[in-house]
C-alpha cells in the first residue's frame, strides 16, 4: 500500500467510529495505538480528556507550529453508499473531521520519520461539534506550558473540485451560538382550550418573532442568521401542550450584531411570556467565537500555495459557518483554509462522500509547506 493509500485506508476505519463529544474513547484509542507505531525518538505524547498532543521535536527549534485536527462526529444516521459506513447508530462523521484526522496523521508519521528544524505540536481537539473542546484544551495545563508560536487548521469543503485550497485574510467563519428556548404554560384537554395556556400556539408566534430580528434589527450591510431547526411541544393530538422547546442557531459577522441579536430574543420572549402567561428559559448552548486569520501568515501560506503545483489557490468569501478553532486563533497567530473535495451534498447532511483524493493533496501540501516554514 501506498503512503497516499494508507491514510486513506485508515479515513475509512476512523469514518466507521464516530463519536460525539467529549465520548471519543474509541477514535482517541485508534489513534493512540497508530500513533504508538511510528519512530519515538523525537515525539512526547500527551492526553486530555479525549484529546492527544503529540509534540514532535526539531533539530535546531526556534519556535513551536500547531496543527489541530478535530476529531467528533454527529448525532446523524448514515445514509451514504460506502461499504465502510458507521457502526455506530445515529452517529456519522458528516462533517469531514475523518479527513481531518487522517490528513494530520498523515502530515506527523512524515515528520516522525523525518526530524523537523522547529518543534511541531499535533492537537487532536474532541468536541469542536458541541460543547466545544478548543477553548477547554487552551485552558489546560499542557497548552499554557506549551503554547505554539502559531497555529493551523483546515476544514473540507464540499463545494470546491479536489485540489482547490481557498482562504483568505481577516475574517472567514462567523461568530456562532446556539439557541434553546424552553416553553412552560398549563396543559389541558383540546375541548377546553380557555382553561390552559398552550405552548404550541406560543411557540409558533415566537418562531414567527424571531424571523423579523435579522430584518428589522441587523444593519443590512452587517450580517445576521438566526435559523430555527427544531420545534417540540406536547404528546397527542388532543391534549392542549403544557410544554414547547426551539431549537436553532445564531450566526453573525460581528460581536456587536451578535449581542444585538441576542438582546433582541430576551426582549421578544418577554413579550411571549407576558403574551401568553407563561415561563421561558433561554439558554445560548455552545457560543464559538469567529475564526479570523492572521494577515501576514494568511498572506504567506497563500502567496506557497499560488506557486506550489499541487493545488489552485482560491481567495474566498467569509462564510457562515461556525468553527471553534477560533478561540486557537484569538490567543495563537495563524489561520483556517478551506480544502476542497468535490461532494454532491454538504456538510452535516447524511448523503456526504467527499472524494478521497483530497487527502493525499492536503497531506503533500501540508508536509511542503511545514518544511518551508521550518527553514524560514
Amino acid at each position: 500500500m501506498s503512503f497516499e493509500d494508507q491514510f486513506i485506508a485508515i479515513r475509512r476505519r476512523l469514518h466507521q467510529i464516530p463519536e460525539l463529544g467529549f465520548e471519543e474513547v474509541k477514535t482517541q484509542q485508534f489513534l493512540l495505538d497508530y500513533i504508538g507505531q511510528l519512530p519515538q525518538t523525537n515525539i512526547e505524547i500527551e492526553t486530555w480528556k479525549t484529546g492527544i498532543y503529540v509534540r514532535v521535536r526539531g533539530k535546531k527549534s526556534k519556535r513551536l507550529i500547531g496543527y489541530r485536527a478535530d476529531i467528533d462526529g454527529l448525532p446523524i444516521e448514515e445514509n451514504t453508499s460506502y461499504s465502510f459506513k458507521s457502526k455506530h447508530p445515529g452517529k456519522m462523521h458528516a462533517c469531514g473531521h475523518d479527513f481531518h484526522m487522517s490528513i494530520a496523521l498523515g502530515v506527523l508519521t512524515h515528520f516522525a520519520d523525518n526530524q523537523p528544524n522547529d518543534d511541531l505540536l499535533f492537537i487532536f481537539q474532541p468536541a469542536e461539534e458541541g460543547p466545544g473542546g478548543a477553548k477547554p484544551m487552551l485552558e489546560s495545563d499542557y497548552l499554557k506550558q506549551n503554547k505554539p508560536d502559531m497555529i493551523i487548521g483546515l476544514h473540507i469543503a464540499p463545494e470546491y473540485p479536489v485540489g482547490t485550497i481557498a482562504t483568505k485574510e481577516g475574517l472567514l467563519f462567523a461568530n456562532t451560538s446556539e439557541l434553546f428556548i424552553d416553553l412552560k404554560g398549563k396543559g389541558g384537554h383540546a375541548a377546553f382550550p380557555h382553561t390552559a395556556n398552550d405552548m404550541v400556539v406560543a411557540a409558533s408566534h415566537l418562531v414567527t418573532q424571531l424571523q423579523t430580528i435579522v430584518a428589522r434589527n441587523i444593519d443590512p450591510l452587517d450580517s445576521g442568521v438566526v435559523t430555527i431547526g427544531k420545534i417540540t411541544g406536547g404528546t397527542k393530538q388532543n391534549i392542549i401542550a403544557e410544554e414547547a422547546r426551539i431549537e436553532g442557531t445564531i450566526r453573525t459577522l460581528s460581536i456587536e450584531s451578535m449581542n444585538k441579536i441576542k438582546t433582541r430574543i430576551e426582549s421578544l420572549v418577554k413579550g411571549i411570556e407576558a403574551g401568553f402567561s407563561c415561563r421561558a428559559m433561554i439558554d445560548y448552548g455552545s457560543n464559538y467565537c469567529q475564526v479570523y486569520n492572521e494577515e501576514v501568515l494568511t498572506k504567506e501560506f497563500m502567496e506557497f500555495c499560488n506557486h506550489y503545483d499541487g493545488v489552485n489557490l482560491i481567495k474566498c468569501r467569509e462564510a457562515m459557518t461556525g468553527e471553534d478553532f477560533g478561540y486557537f486563533l484569538a490567543e495563537i497567530p495563524g489561520f483556517m483554509f478551506w480544502l476542497g473535495v468535490n461532494a454532491d451534498y454538504g456538510l452535516h447532511s447524511a448523503q456526504l462522500e467527499p472524494n478521497e483524493e483530497a487527502i493525499p493533496t492536503a497531506i503533500e501540501l501540508l508536509i511542503k509547506y511545514l518544511e518551508w516554514k521550518t527553514r524560514s
